[in-house]
């Protein structure tokens, strides 16, 4: 596919974070324009493309508020009619990467030093954790011994040998008194299922003295003019009377969503208006995208 792209007749959208560095984003747009030639390039944030998609979608809405939780860190945005309210932007410097982090550090104290396993233990995570919604009552039920223990897995770790990729064995073929007979490697998990996602509304219980998303949704809210903060709190359940309607949508592939929102978005009859071409750049420079382009 790289080789089939004529650089010079394409336009190019490309994500950055909120309040990326002025140093970072002027060498993204010299790399985009002097190195690949692109025609033209629309820089922004991978939550304007979620919320353009959402907006698209729900035509009828004025307002809404992206959580996106990456690799790095999760942002709080808020949006009205498709623009983004930068005094309501958020940032929790927890994401993925920590969570996993922080998995290695539990299962090296607890089982195995794994520390130098970040991939591993990464597909560990995606394939065992999860939210807990009643979290004291899965602490409870996870320190129960045997098959009373409806929470603990046993995952078997990959040997990239015959076992190419790790897996949970099947509640009926765990053995719960005594040992395995096979050579396989087998992590037994339990609490750390839902200890390690906890991270994401509660960081300050290992120490890191940041708000958890509900705190961020509320302080971001807050900050708001009155219109909008009005809006959203008839909307969001953690914020508001029980008696008040709530509306929280999880896209069917989070993942892709904001992808599908920039697909949308180049496809609007004003997207050439959006963007800065070759010609701008060479004409005036770095300031034309500053000018351009509200990160």
């Amino acid at each position: 596919l790289y080789s089939q792209v004529e650089f010079a007749d394409t336009s190019i959208i490309i994500t950055e974070p909120y309040f990326n560095f002025s140093s970072i984003q002027e060498s993204m747009t010299e790399i985009l324009f002097e190195e690949y030639q692109f025609q033209s390039a629309l820089r922004t944030n991978a939550g304007s493309l979620s919320a353009h998609h959402f907006f698209h979608t729900k035509p009828s809405e004025l307002c809404c508020l992206v959580v996106d939780s990456g690799f790095s860190f999760t942002h709080i945005a808020p949006y009205c009619r498709s623009k983004k309210l930068k005094e309501g932007i958020r940032r929790i410097n927890v994401g993925g990467k920590l969570l996993t982090n922080h998995l290695k550090e539990i299962i090296s104290y607890r089982q195995l030093h794994v520390m130098d396993e970040t991939y591993v233990i990464n597909q560990v995570k995606e394939d065992v954790c999860y939210v807990s919604q009643h979290f004291y009552r899965d602490m409870d039920i996870a320190q129960l011994k045997g098959e009373d223990n409806t929470l603990l897995r046993d995952y078997v770790l990959p040997d990239f040998s015959t076992i190419k990729k790790g897996f949970c064995k099947p509640r009926e073929e765990m053995v719960f008194s005594g040992k395995y007979k096979t050579s396989e490697q087998i992590l037994r998990l339990a609490n750390e299922r839902f200890a390690v996602p906890e991270m994401l509304f509660h960081p300050s219980d290992i120490g890191i003295q940041e708000m958890g998303i509900p705190e961020a949704i509320v302080d971001s809210v807050q900050s708001l003019p009155e219109g909008f903060r009005e809006r959203l709190e008839a909307e969001l359940r953690s914020l508001v009377p029980a008696h008040l309607p709530v509306s929280v949508l999880l896209p069917a592939n989070p993942v892709c969503y904001s992808w599908e929102g920039g697909k949308l978005l180049a496809h609007t009859p004003d997207y050439d208006e959006m963007v800065v071409t070759r010609e701008d750049y060479e004409e005036n420079g770095h300031l034309v995208c500053e000018d351009k382009f509200d990160i």
